[in-house]
């Protein structure tokens, strides 16, 4: 138990069972934030070392449609920008109409951040970029939880998180998320 939930035991606030909650809840909303950076990086071109230029003509009917505006410059882009720019129309195009206007919304956030905030959110996005793929999804199951939660539980979780300091953070931070209850079976 950290220091954190060690004094709000000892003052009564909550108990042994309910401070584990909260720092499993905790965790979760930190691995929002470090999700909420992947999904503003989709506005940011994807670097590679081994990126291949691709032809305007190599592009879908509907691709070269949806990037018209790039046409004429085309083969003037760098290959790593190519590729992101097909990647990104091809989720365009895969996608409900009510993804892309959360898309829209999230991009016109993105747009209207300040600067230093989106530096900040590349970092976190290269930081889970860095991470081994079993911790990725363990951050993508706590996010996942996250939404789940009632806007007040988000809200109070958020609010807890402010209060701590940089070290609590750390140690809720370094602690590994609970075990998932085990599923059971249909048969």
């Amino acid at each position: 138990m950290g220091i954190f939930e060690e004094g709000a035991v000892a003052r009564g606030r909550f108990s042994a069972a309910a401070a584990a909650g909260r720092k499993a809840m905790i965790k979760t909303l930190f691995c929002t934030i470090i999700l909420f950076a992947a999904a503003s990086a989709f506005a940011q071109a994807p670097s590679s070392a081994e990126a291949q230029p691709k032809s305007w003509s190599a592009l879908s009917p509907e691709q070269q449609k949806l990037l018209q505006g790039y046409q004429g410059k085309w083969d003037g882009l760098p290959p790593e920008r190519q590729q992101a720019l097909d990647k990104g129309s091809q989720r365009w195009l895969s996608m409900t109409p009510q993804q892309r206007s959360s898309a829209k919304d999230r991009f016109s956030q993105w747009r209207t951040m300040p600067q230093q905030q989106q530096q900040q959110l590349r970092q976190r996005w290269q930081q889970f970029k860095s991470l081994p793929p079993d911790r990725q999804q363990r951050v993508r199951e706590s996010f996942n939880r996250f939404r789940q939660m009632t806007p007040e539980r988000r809200t109070e979780l958020r609010r807890q998180w402010r209060q701590m300091t940089p070290e609590e953070r750390h140690q809720v931070m370094q602690r590994s998320p609970p075990p998932a209850p085990p599923r059971r079976s249909l048969h």
